[in-house]
């Protein structure tokens, strides 16, 4: 069959992968103008690891990851005020567990196939019409074509649930904070290997090191923080991080001078996507466009290559049949992806928690992490994948 696949992220350059590995043709697109490496960083662990194995990337992967070694709470003046070693991840990860750019990942998937499927880049689908046994697709910048199934892989706002399932409003769960992101070249001081993190109530700013004298910045501050709406342009989102965070202590201002020179700023709400059903006739989604999980529950990537996998070996098993293939793997996976949500849900507070006593608090539960009891009842649920993949013969 041939599959028109609108995002070229993580899940649907993977979706491609398998769907050429059963006999199909798969033909992706991407709005932005050329494939993005870097991003902000993500850990990487449990069914999206078993697969990137499965994929032959995993040596790639763990080349391009990073061990981390602690996670580092600090204060006003830098002094640590909490934090853990990472070894707990890999210790209850059975070492199956690493840190990379997610931009690094999706390329990594890309490159398996970007000789093997066609890709219109700087492009994105404006309408999708089913009729007579095919979908109807137009583009932004192409001519019409038509495909025998279409699938949404393109991401949290995605433009194919918006003209197939309807606004973004009624399947989108706020979970109470905003989250934002950039790099710059040069930044002193450097902690190899160490995720620095500093908060006040309802707001945390924190850095890691990369390869190449870059540091990574991330913001993570509450809902009721953020004024005037979402703001889209560049200057807008410069303005509401200074505003947040301008003097709050530690490192803050010298960061934040830094955004001068970006131009590139991410910035999102943090969010889920619940829906009733992934597919409709013969346009389907997943990752974060189906199911969203949140940036803050740290898998939405393995759970994107997940959903790829099973979507592509379900079509595979069901000989054409894409009704049933859509059931099946929506059966197969609604459960545990809904465990995940709903553990991210829990868990977003920890963040940025909004009070100094949850902060206080939180910073202490930090401390007895190195106690195997203590580790798992924080984060143990969220590094267990209870899910059982099937060999498809892919």
């Amino acid at each position: 069959m041939r599959m028109a696949i609108n995002g070229a992220g993580v899940a649907g350059p993977a979706l491609a992968y398998w769907l050429l590995r059963s006999g199909h043709e798969p033909v992706l697109i991407e709005r932005a103008p050329e494939f993005r490496t870097g991003g902000y960083m993500i850990d990487f662990w449990g069914v999206g690891y078993d697969i990137a194995e499965r994929m032959g990337i995993l040596p790639e992967v763990k080349r391009l990851g990073y061990s981390v070694g602690e996670v580092r709470l600090v204060g006003d003046q830098g002094e640590r005020v909490g934090g853990f070693s990472a070894s707990v991840f890999d210790r209850m990860t059975k070492g199956r567990f690493t840190s990379l750019p997610r931009g690094d990942l999706a390329a990594t998937i890309f490159r398996t196939i970007e000789d093997k499927v066609e890709t219109i880049f700087d492009d994105s689908i404006a309408s999708i019409d089913e009729r007579d046994g095919a979908v109807n697709v137009s583009f932004e910048r192409g001519k019409p074509r038509d495909f025998d199934l279409v699938i949404g892989a393109d991401g949290l706002h995605s433009t194919v649930r918006e003209l197939v399932f309807g606004p973004e409003d009624r399947v989108e769960k706020a979970l109470g904070y905003w989250v934002a992101a950039f790099q710059v070249a040069g930044y002193r001081p450097r902690n190899e290997l160490v995720y620095v993190s500093y908060s006040t109530p309802g707001r945390q700013i924190a850095r890691f090191s990369q390869r190449d004298d870059r540091t990574m910045f991330m913001f993570v501050f509450a809902d009721a923080l953020v004024s005037g709406g979402d703001p889209h342009d560049a200057e807008r989102r410069k303005a509401v991080l200074r505003d947040i965070f301008g003097g709050s202590g530690w490192e803050s201002d010298r960061i934040l001078d830094l955004m001068d020179g970006v131009d590139d700023i991410y910035f999102d709400r943090v969010s889920q996507i619940r829906m009733d059903s992934w597919s409709k006739g013969r346009v389907a989604l997943i990752g974060d466009a189906a199911a969203c999980a949140s940036l803050l529950a740290g898998e939405g990537t393995g759970l994107a290559l997940a959903e790829a996998y099973v979507l592509a070996g379900e079509l595979n098993r069901a000989g054409g049949d894409y009704r049933e293939a859509f059931r099946r793997h929506e059966e197969r996976l609604r459960p545990f992806i809904l465990g995940k949500q709903l553990s991210a849900e829990k868990f977003a507070s920890s963040f940025a928690p909004n009070t100094a006593l949850s902060l206080w608090l939180r910073n202490q539960a930090t401390k007895l992490m190195r106690l195997p009891l203590v580790a798992d009842l924080l984060i143990g649920r969220s590094l267990r994948d209870d899910l059982e993949l099937p060999d498809y013969g892919m």
